[in-house]
Formats: C-alpha cells, structure tokens, sequence
C-alpha cells in the first residue's frame, strides 16, 4: 500500500479531532511522566497530549514518514519515530498509551490490546478509539464494488483489507479481569457533508485506501466514479440539501491497578 497523504487526511481534520478530544477527556490522569501516542498521524491527537499534560515526555509512533514528517513539523517539542503497532514495545513503562483511530489498522486483537495494557506502568491508562462502520454504507460500498468487475482481480479479498473488531463487550472481557476500571462506549457521529464527493474525500484518506492503492490509474477512475455515485444514492440529500454522514465509533478506556 502507498504511504498515507497527510493532506488529503487533515481536510476533515476538525472531525477526525473530536473524536480524539472526547477520549482524552475520559482519561481518569490528573498528570503523567510519558506518554505516547499511537499511529499519531499527522500529530492532531499529540498536540492534545501535549497540551494535557504539561511537562510530559510525549512520544508519537507512526508507520508512515510523511505523515511524521508532518507532525515533526506541526509539533517540534515532541518526539516522533517511526514503528509498527504490531510489533511496538515501549522502552520504559507510560502512564498513558493512547491510540486514536489507529488500531482497527492492527490484526489480532485478542492478543494486541492485552500486551499493551500490560506494557503500561502501575495505574496507567490505554486509552482506544477506533472508526466501526463497517457496515455503514459507505464501507459495505467498498466491499461490494471490490468483489464485481472489472475491480475485483486486482483489488483481491476485500475482507482482508481491513482488521475485523471484537465486539464491544469483548474488549471489555479483555481487560476487566486486570484492570483497575473499564469504561466502553460507543458514538454515532453524524457529519453534515457538502455532496456525495466529499464523503469520497473523506474516506479517501483512510478506509478507501487499501482499495484504491490496489488498482492502476484507468480502474481507480472508474472504481471512484462507480462509488461516488452509489453513495449518493445511499445518502440523499436532508432539507438544507447537505448530506449526512454517520460515522460509528468504539471507545476504550481501562486503567491498570496500582
């Protein structure tokens, strides 16, 4: 897969941010010493951490360089370096491992989330956000576009394209048996989108990816056309003629005992 755009992801930079600012609200950390920042991206979710807790020694990880380059560039205070969630381990015990709409990239969750909780220091926090619409329609659209022709041979198992979630309750019987408290919710996001474009914009910056990268230039046009209007019929226009988009997401937040 190519590497990330960073700009083409931070055209919907405020959306993808609130998100990020509600879980860190429900981290129960009144200060810490190290944190860090998984799949920080361009560095949106790190300048709220760093903002947070002042004096902090925040480390952001990412496995593109250009979207650490942009946030080196957003945010010389902090440190970036480039890993592998999948292979990640800290240095040193944080008190705050949070990971903003970067998981649901990972495989294996049954054995990920467990390794970094306990990875953590005594009373720290994983904090997890991550998108799970993928059965709204504009992931179901992907789905079926990638198995038709003449997209399929090239796209190939579209299922294996991104990582399937537990359920909520699940990730909950992951951590509750060790941690100190286990707070889950889930979110129903609903953005207000200009045209049946900009909801293609915006997930050409992330769940579209694997999709698109796949395919030559003449079938990424053709696959784009042939999703754009799909999801226009999926998602009519509301009374002031914008689009509305639900966007699901799952919130993690467990604290490890003291």
């Amino acid at each position: 897969m190519l590497d990330w755009n960073p700009a083409l992801y931070r055209r919907y930079e405020d959306e993808r941010t609130r998100p990020a600012q509600e879980l860190l609200a429900r981290v129960p950390l009144a200060r810490a010493a190290q944190v860090v920042d998984l799949g920080c991206g361009p560095g949106n979710s790190t300048e709220l951490l760093v903002q947070r807790f002042d004096g902090a020694t925040v480390v952001g990880t990412d496995n593109s360089e250009a979207m650490l380059a942009s946030a080196r560039e957003r945010l010389p205070q902090a440190h970036f370096e480039l890993s592998d969630i999948a292979t990640w381990r800290p240095e040193s015990p944080p008190d705050l491992i949070y990971a903003n709409a970067a998981l649901q990239w990972v495989p294996g969750h049954e054995t990920l989330i467990p390794r970094l909780f306990a990875a953590l220091a005594p009373g720290g926090v994983l904090a997890i956000q991550m998108p799970d619409n993928r059965q709204e329609a504009t992931h179901r659209l992907m789905r079926e576009l990638a198995a038709e022709a003449p997209w399929a041979q090239a796209i190939g198992d579209a299922d294996k394209l991104r990582t399937l979630l537990l359920s909520i309750d699940g990730y909950y019987d992951l951590l509750a048996a060790d941690a100190a408290k286990v707070d889950v919710w889930r979110t129903a996001y609903q953005h207000p989108m200009v045209s049946a474009a900009a909801i293609v914009e915006w997930v050409r910056g992330t769940g579209l990816r694997p999709f698109v990268d796949r395919l030559p230039p003449d079938l990424q046009a053709s696959y784009l056309a042939e999703y754009e209007r799909r999801v226009a019929e999926a998602y009519p226009p509301r009374t002031d003629g914008r689009l509305l988009l639900a966007f699901p997401r799952m919130f993690i937040v467990a604290q490890r005992k003291s």
